[in-house]
C-alpha cells in the first residue's frame, strides 16, 4: 500500500489532502513517525524519525494520532480481495503482503492482469491505492513494488532480472541498512553492478554468512517460497549511531525512542509478547543481549521501556562506548486478555 496510514487518514479526512501529514506519536512525548504521506517527503521526513525532527524540517506539518482498529479493519479488507485470486499469501505487515499467482483462482492466465485487477478493486472498494511489483522471485518483486511509487506496477520479466538489478542503487536492496551500505561503500559498492563483481569469497569474508545472501540476490536468485502460514516469532528494532555513545542518559533517551518505534510495529501486527530483549553492540563490536520474561503480554511503549530499561541498567558500561542498541519481544500469545506484569 502507498503511505497506507497517511492515505487512510487523508482519505477519511479531506482537510488533510494535499497537506504535508504524518502518523504518530506526539513530539511532546518523544513520539515517532510511523508513516508520512507523499508531501511530507517531500521535505525529507520518513517512518521512523522522530515527530520531532519531522516538524523541524517541515514546520507546517500535520501530525495525526495513529487508529490501529481502522487500518486494520482496512487491511483485512484488502487480504479477502487477495483471496479473490489466490490462496498463497504472505503477510508481512497490514500493508504489504507476498502473493504467488502461478495457481491462477480466476483464470487470468497473466501475473501482470492479476495485479491490475487487484489494484483497482482496491481502489474502486476502498479509495486507495497501492504498488505492485511482479517477477520471478519474492526479492526481485519486492524491489519492483517500490520502483514506482505511488500507484505503480512494475513487471521485470526474467530476461531482464539481472540488468535491473545491476543499475540498482545498493540502498535500493531489501535487507541492506545504513551501517550496511556504509560499509560497500568503503569497499567501491554503490550500484548492483558493484556487488555483483565481488567474488563470493570477499563477500563471505567481509560480511559473513549473510555475504553468501548478497552473492545471491544480485544475481536474482531467491529459491525462498512463499509461507502462508508464516509465523513470526519476534519483532525488533535497534540503531546504530553515528557517534558511540557511552553516556546511560543518553543511551536512556535512545532506548525510549525505540521502544516507541516497537510499539508501533507490534500494533502493526497485532503482536503481544512475554520476553523483552535488549541487544547492546559496543565499539570494539563485542554484542551481548540480555532478556526478562513476564507473567503478562507486553504491547505498550511504558511497559517495553521499563523493562528495557532496566535490563539497560544492569550492564557495566564502565570504560565502553556503545554503537548499536536494539531492543525485541518474542513469545508471542495471542490471547488478548490482560494479565498482571510481574518478572518471574
Amino acid at each position: 500500500m502507498d503511505a497506507f496510514y497517511a492515505s487512510v487518514e487523508e482519505r477519511d479526512f479531506p482537510e488533510y489532502r494535499a497537506r504535508p501529514i504524518v502518523v504518530g506519536g506526539h513530539p511532546e512525548q518523544r513520539g515517532v513517525v510511523a508513516t508520512a504521506n507523499y508531501k511530507a517527503r517531500e521535505f525529507g521526513v520518513h517512518s521512523a524519525m522522530s515527530t520531532r525532527k519531522a516538524i523541524q524540517l517541515c514546520p507546517d506539518l500535520i501530525v495525526v494520532k495513529p487508529r490501529f482498529d481502522v487500518y486494520k479493519e482496512v487491511s483485512m479488507h484488502i487480504r479477502s480481495i487477495f483471496k479473490r485470486y489466490t490462496d498463497l499469501i504472505e503477510p508481512l505487515s497490514l500493508d504489504e503482503a507476498y502473493l504467488d499467482v502461478s495457481c491462477d483462482k480466476l483464470g487470468l492466465n497473466s501475473a501482470i492482469k492479476v495485479a491490475k485487477c487487484i489494484k483497482e478493486d482496491i481502489y474502486n472498494e476502498l479509495k486507495l491505492t497501492a504498488s505492485a511489483g511482479v517477477s520471478i522471485n519474492k526479492f526481485v518483486a519486492k524491489l519492483a513494488s517500490d520502483y514506482k511509487k505511488p500507484n505503480g506496477l512494475t513487471f521485470i520479466s526474467p530476461d531482464s532480472v539481472e540488468v535491473f538489478l545491476e543499475q540498482m542503487a545498493i540502498e535500493k536492496f531489501y535487507g541492506v541498512g545504513r551501517v550496511t551500505r556504509k560499509k560497500m561503500n568503503n569497499m567501491g559498492i554503490y550500484f548492483g553492478k558493484d556487488l555483483k563483481a565481488k567474488s563470493l569469497e570477499e563477500l563471505i569474508h567481509a560480511f559473513g554468512k549473510t555475504g553468501g545472501f548478497y552473492y545471491q540476490i544480485v544475481r536474482g536468485i531467491d529459491d525462498r517460497p512463499i509461507s502462508p502460514d508464516r509465523e513470526i516469532k519476534s519483532i525488533s528494532v535497534e540503531d546504530t549511531f553515528l557517534e558511540d555513545i557511552a553516556s546511560l542518559a543518553l543511551l536512556l533517551e535512545k532506548l525510549d525512542e525505540l521502544c516507541d518505534l516497537l510499539e508501533y510495529r507490534l500494533q502493526q501486527k497485532d503482536k503481544k509478547g512475554r520476553t523483552i530483549t535488549l541487544k547492546i553492540k559496543f565499539s570494539d563490536f563485542q554484542t551481548i543481549t540480555r532478556s526478562a520474561t513476564v507473567e503478562g503480554l507486553l504491547h505498550k511503549k511504558e511497559e517495553l521501556f521499563l523493562l528495557a530499561s532496566s535490563l539497560l541498567k544492569q550492564v557495566s558500561l564502565e570504560d565502553k562506548k556503545v554503537r548499536l542498541l536494539g531492543v525485541g519481544l518474542s513469545n508471542f500469545y495471542d490471547n488478548q486478555q490482560s494479565l498482571q506484569l510481574r518478572l518471574f
